[in-house]
Formats: structure tokens, sequence, C-alpha cells
């Protein structure tokens, strides 16, 4: 993490005595991700090919915690965390290295983490995954290594942790699937807190957002477009995002290349933002930092198009780095970013303008652009 970020809490001026001291809780599986840039091109059967860029991290739901942490996000994040190296590393990286809180969270003995191995090439990424489902915790979470935390199951390698009662947050980040439906999320959501939801590629091939009942429980429903068509049986982006707005009172519609568009349900605002052209060196963790992004705007009450704007930004920094949670942009890369993009030749004064509101935030100096971000390994010896 940088340690020169400066202290910009996006929400000072909305906190109060009796606000939560979580402001966004989220739960899901850490993976240790190595990934491996600078390839030419995909491995090629029986040969050996070498990178010229490799990275070590906590990935998964990390992504999106480490994301949130450095926006200035008061974080709290609930997962199983292996008992190896693996795993102690990770822990110690979120909760040292990004000022995570981990008390929800737990160490699983004789548990090993799962590993993620990504190849990032022309743009896109190839991943290989391995790892072993947690064994359910027994009781509440006490936030030692070697306690435990939650109840609840779950399929697939690296099992999140299901708490039943979370902590009291401002918000809380939820990944949707298909015929699932987890407690915690009604009880995030009856406790005052703005759900914000993903989701993935829906295998069973239905598409039928009634089989998402947490959805009804949230503030943001945020797919990418082939999601979002498929849900709606629409066929333009645009489309979907209002049919979404019937169901929820935020639909945000990621674009890929062309940036997000977004309606609010309550108001019939909507808004469209191009994305920012860059020289992609690894897409890992973009998603998450999209919507640690949006959540940050949202919190802060920014109006809708600056919301799809910030989150399109740090996404678009996120991707000139390698690794996901080793590419989270903070504050001061944002910084940076913004004092260089205003003094490059043939800028186009209407797009800079649509960064005006980032004066109102940022300090009136930086450090010089690039940044370097963290040390992309796994414990080098003191």
């Amino acid at each position: 993490m940088s340690t020169d970020t400066p202290g910009i809490d996006p929400l000072e001026a909305l906190r109060a005595p009796r606000d939560p001291a979580c402001d966004v809780f989220l739960t899901g599986p850490v993976f240790l991700d190595i990934i491996f840039t600078g390839l030419d091109s995909a491995p090629v059967r029986g040969t050996e090919s070498w990178a010229r860029g490799m990275g070590s991290s906590p990935g998964g739901v990390a992504n999106m915690a480490t994301a949130l942490a450095r926006l200035g996000l008061h974080t709290s994040l609930a997962a199983a965390f292996g008992d190896d190296h693996y795993g102690e590393y990770c822990w110690d990286a979120l909760e040292q290295g990004e000022g995570i809180d981990l008390s929800m969270s737990h160490t699983v003995p004789g548990w090993h983490s799962p590993v993620t191995v990504s190849m990032a090439y022309e743009g896109e990424r190839t991943m290989v995954s391995h790892g072993h489902e947690a064994p359910a915790p027994p009781v509440a979470g006490t936030g030692s290594r070697a306690g435990a935390a939650g109840t609840g199951t779950s399929t697939g390698a690296a099992a999140p942790v299901f708490p039943q009662c979370p902590p009291r947050a401002r918000a809380a980040i939820a990944s949707l699937a298909p015929g699932r439906s987890e407690p915690w999320v009604a009880t995030a959501a009856r406790d005052g807190a703005l759900l914000f939801a993903d989701v993935g590629w829906d295998e069973t091939g239905r598409w039928d957002l009634d089989a998402l009942p947490d959805l009804a429980h949230c503030e943001a429903f945020l797919p990418n477009a082939e999601e979002a068509m498929r849900y709606t049986r629409t066929d333009c982006p645009r489309a979907a995002a209002h049919a979404l707005a019937e169901r929820v009172p935020l639909a945000v519609v990621t674009l890929g290349a062309e940036g997000a568009y977004a309606v609010d349900g309550r108001t019939g605002t909507a808004a469209a933002v191009p994305a920012i052209e860059v020289e992609a060196l690894d897409p890992t963790g973009a998603g998450d930092v999209f919507v640690a992004g949006f959540v940050t705007g949202t919190l802060a009450d920014w109006p809708l198009a600056d919301r799809l704007a910030f989150a399109g930004l740090t996404a678009a920094l996120s991707v000139q780095e390698f690794g996901g949670s080793l590419s989270a942009p903070g504050w001061a890369e944002i910084a940076a970013w913004w004092q260089l993009i205003r003094t490059c030749d043939r800028q186009d004064p209407a797009a800079l303008e649509r960064y005006a509101f980032l004066d109102d935030l940022l300090p009136a100096t930086a450090r010089a652009w690039p940044l370097r971000r963290a040390v992309p390994t796994i414990g080098f010896r003191q």
C-alpha cells in the first residue's frame, strides 16, 4: 500500500457520533493471487514461457476490500484464511498493510489457502485456480487467527463466511447467485446498510431475476452489459439498465471500453460516462475497483454522473498496474493522475470538466506520476 496517500476521508462531512464505525462490510473467499504479466501470447503446450513481470497479492474478495480501504472507507471483511504461510501473508497484507478490519474473519486449522495463477496478455487474462471448500465455522466470529466466524456454508472452493449478525455498516456488498439467498443480506439491510450487488455468469442459462431473491434488499445492482441484457431480455445495455431500475433503486451497467450507464429508479435520472483510454497491463480486479469507486461516491452523496466517472477512473487506473488488490488506486494515485492529465497537450476541455469535482477532494499538490503502490511479492525478510 502507498504510504504517502493523503489522509482523505470522502465521508468526513457526513460523519456523526451515532454512525456505525464500519463504512462497508463484505464477505467472500480470499485467494492468494500470483499474476504473470508481460506475456506476448498465451502459453503454448509443451513449451516454457517467460513473463517480464510477476506479482503476488491477496485476491478474490480482497480485491474489493483493498480498493474500498484505499479510498478511505472503514472496511470490515469476513473471510476464511488458511493456516499456511499464504494465509498468514494474506491476513497481514490486509490487516496491517491496508487497515482492513478482520474481526469477523478466522483462520481454519489444517486448511490450505486457495490459489489463483493469472496470466495477462493482449489486454485479457487467463486464470487457473485450486482450492478446497473451507469447513463451516462452528461459532460466532472472534477475529482471531485461531477463532471462528459465521455459520453457513457455500459450494465451491474456499467457501465464503456468511455471518448471521454482520456489523452495523453504512453499506454492504454482496455477490448474487441464482437460487441462493444469504441470511446476512437481509439482516444488514434491516439494520440500515445500503446493499450493493454484482452477479456472475448464470451457469443454469435461465437468467431469471426472480432467482436472485436478495436483489429485493439491494440499493444498487451492478451487472455488466451482457449479464444485464440477458436478465432483462433486451438487446441494448441502456434499455437493460432502465428495465433493472424497475427492480432496484439504482441500476448500473458496465460497458467495458465504452464506459458505464446508470439509472436512478427513484428519480428517473440517467447518466452515461465514457471510459478513459489507457494502456491496460492487467484487467484483474478492475470490476471490483469500479464497484468500490461507485460505493464511495454513493456514500458521499455525489451526483450520479460523478459517481460513475469516479468509478470508471479508479478502474482505469487499476488496469495500468498488475494484480488485483496490488493495483487498486488510493487518493495519491488519483491526485497524481489529475495533476498530470491537466498538463497534457490536446486534452478536450469538456472531457476534463467531467472530473472537475476532484478539485474539491484532492490536495493542491501531489507527487509526480507514476507511483509505486506496493511490494509485489510475498514477505521480504527484514
